[in-house]
């Protein structure tokens, strides 16, 4: 019988489906990986914010973890959008016994601006989850609040990877830089060497879930046992390809493409 990779995600829901858990299942359909989620949180939102929050007693979310957890084993998981601390630490406990990959998707505040989180939870995360992580991937704003620090340049960002490595005990840390002019290039940084990962900049509003998809694509990957340097790499161009191709629906940000690397493999042989 053919063996599978498989992925967990915990986090909310987007029942509009560009972010979130729907997101991370299906680019973790697209590249291979069989994909499970734990709901932390049922979210009414859409392309132009968030319109409320429901979140699920902590016990279900128990529940959920160990129905997964007793019957199918994991090769990797990925966090997103987690509410409270009561969630982190129940989440803490029951994933710290798992020896599998970890990517942190420090997720704080939506695309739309609205916030996620409370402060306790941050400050959890920041304490508990971090360095729990293989690797942490905040973009700009999430970094300069989990660092404490001001971030307007590449050195910056540098910098604030190595406090979430060196000081926060993550054990690597990739910095977004689409929140900076120019071009969007990335600083992984893994407690020896920077790293840098670039793209051209896409002219999209379409930017809903870029995050969650990014993320959820290194999830993939290092569940297939890739190198994390390899794992970004490839990410890069899935949610490169996602922005490339992204669609143009709501009515406010739209949602990225997740088979865009398909369209992009199309094209190249077309070509």
């Amino acid at each position: 019988m053919k063996q599978v990779s498989t992925v967990l995600t915990i986090a909310g829901t987007d029942p509009s489906g560009g972010a979130g858990i729907q997101a991370d299942l299906k680019t973790f359909q697209e590249l291979k990986s069989y994909g499970m989620s734990v709901i932390t949180s049922v979210v009414a939102q859409n392309t132009t914010g968030v319109q409320d929050v429901h979140h699920l007693p902590i016990e279900f979310i128990e529940k959920q973890l160990d129905s997964v957890l007793t019957d199918i084993p994991v090769n990797a998981f990925k966090t997103g959008m987690i509410a409270t601390e009561d969630m982190m630490r129940v989440i803490h406990q029951r994933m710290r016994q798992q020896d599998i990959y970890y990517v942190l998707d420090p997720v704080m505040v939506a695309t739309s601006g609205d916030v996620l989180i409370n402060e306790n939870a941050r400050d959890y995360l920041r304490d508990y989850l971090i360095p729990l992580s293989t690797v942490v991937t905040p973009n700009i704003p999430e970094a300069e609040y989990l660092t404490e620090t001001s971030i307007t340049s590449m050195e910056d960002m540098k910098a604030a990877a190595k406090i979430l490595v060196n000081e926060l005990g993550a054990s690597a840390a990739l910095i977004k830089g689409g929140h900076l002019e120019g071009h969007p290039i990335d600083w992984l940084y893994n407690g020896d060497e920077f790293y840098k990962f670039t793209s051209n900049r896409i002219n999209t509003t379409s930017t809903h879930g870029t995050g969650c998809t990014y993320s959820a694509a290194i999830t993939a990957l290092l569940a297939q046992e890739n190198l994390l340097l390899t794992s970004i790499e490839y990410a890069k161009q899935f949610v490169t390809s996602a922005l490339r191709y992204s669609f143009s629906l709501g009515h406010g940000n739209g949602p990225t493409n997740h088979w865009g690397i398909r369209e992009e493999s199309y094209e190249l042989k077309r070509n």
